[in-house]
């Protein structure tokens, strides 16, 4: 049988423990702390159940079964589809709408495409925003912007910017979170001949449970995620049950990253955000740091397949798609621009003109 060993740490160096001969403590020879031979197996039972817990953790799962739900006959038969030639988007519309050019990169030609495939939304939160609005906020991202090529402001169609709903599957989950955490407590004090600073470790242990709900992860792979992260957050006090009355004369991304494959995304969403409020009840030390034992369990959660509308405008300008995005709900706006590169050496050239003169016309004063 295979022997094992367990390498015992000090609380508060992290260095070896050992047991010495004659002694009935554990000590650590390299900052003198002493311990009870109990007193570290309690230790060392805690951390493994924090470990087991972290791992049961690990292994929840969200429910996300019910995440949508199956179209109507009538109302699939007044759903149409079209697929990007270029980049392969999957775009969806009512039967009184066309889709005649690609959101994403601009292309041309959309392919109609048969209807399927796809599950109802539960909730869909309606434009507020019009297309005046749209264009508006669209022409005024480009005041200021002396870098900008003339030709691309020049055709760049703002007329052309699309009402686009996009896909999200939203997350609702009460947990449980539990973590640990070292605080650092510097005190500094000088004598004739040196600087002496001295640093208490201590373990903070942290438990509470929160809940989180509509924890948003897009489901579109052609969506950047920075873009729509960028225009978030969505009210969604403000989201309603679906009607595919909604979609009268827009446009709908079709999800191509399902709720089980969203899930990932959630998770690290969930994390993140419960340590950081289990690390903020941690205070008045110099320094406060995660011992990554954080453990949160889902303890009930529900999963929502949602709508979200977002004007969208991709222009290509030298083979390069840049595109420009307004959350259709809040008016929050996001873009990309190319540069002149030109126009930028003609502005330093100018600049240093402008620097020289000044230099000169100063020397010459002084002098």
């Amino acid at each position: 049988m295979a022997a094992t060993s367990v390498n015992y740490q000090c609380p508060n160096c992290n260095a070896p423990l050992t047991f010495l001969p004659g002694h009935d403590k554990v000590t650590c020879e390299y900052c003198g702390t002493e311990l009870e031979i109990k007193a570290v197996e309690e230790l060392y039972a805690a951390k493994e159940a924090a470990a087991a817990k972290a791992q049961a953790a690990k292994e929840a799962k969200w429910d996300t079964a019910n995440a949508g739900s199956e179209w109507e006959k009538e109302e699939a038969e007044m759903m149409k589809a079209f697929t990007c030639s270029s980049c392969g988007a999957e775009i969806v519309c009512d039967e009184n709408t066309m889709a005649t050019e690609c959101c994403y990169c601009g292309n041309p030609t959309m392919l109609p495409s048969r209807f399927d495939n796809m599950l109802k939304p539960d909730f869909v939160i309606p434009f507020k925003k019009t297309k005046e609005q749209a264009v508006a906020a669209l022409k005024e991202f480009y005041k200021g912007k002396k870098l900008l090529p003339d030709a691309f402001t020049a055709n760049n169609r703002v007329e052309d910017i699309q009402a686009m709903y996009v896909p999200f599957w939203l997350f609702d989950s009460s947990v449980n979170a539990s973590g640990s955490f070292e605080g650092r407590s510097d005190s500094v004090y000088e004598t004739d001949d040196e600087i002496i600073t001295t640093t208490l470790h201590y373990n903070c242990v942290r438990e509470g449970t929160m809940s989180f709900e509509r924890i948003p992860v897009d489901g579109s792979e052609k969506m950047d995620d920075q873009f729509m992260e960028s225009i978030e957050p969505f009210d969604y006090k403000e989201m309603v049950p679906f009607s595919t009355s909604y979609l009268a004369g827009y446009l709908a991304d079709k999800y191509d990253v399902d709720a089980e494959a969203a899930v990932s995304r959630a998770d690290a969403r969930v994390v993140k955000s419960a340590e950081s409020c289990l690390e903020n009840t941690v205070t008045g030390y110099t320094s406060v740091s995660a011992n990554n034992d954080l453990a949160v369990i889902k303890e009930e959660n529900d999963v929502h397949y949602a709508m979200v509308p977002v004007w969208i405008l991709t222009t290509r300008f030298e083979d390069k798609p840049y595109t420009f995005m307004m959350n259709g709900q809040t008016g929050k706006f996001v873009g990309s621009l190319p540069i002149d590169y030109g126009k930028m050496r003609n502005y330093t050239l100018i600049s240093f003109l402008i620097g020289a003169i000044l230099v000169y016309l100063i020397a010459w004063f002084v002098m």
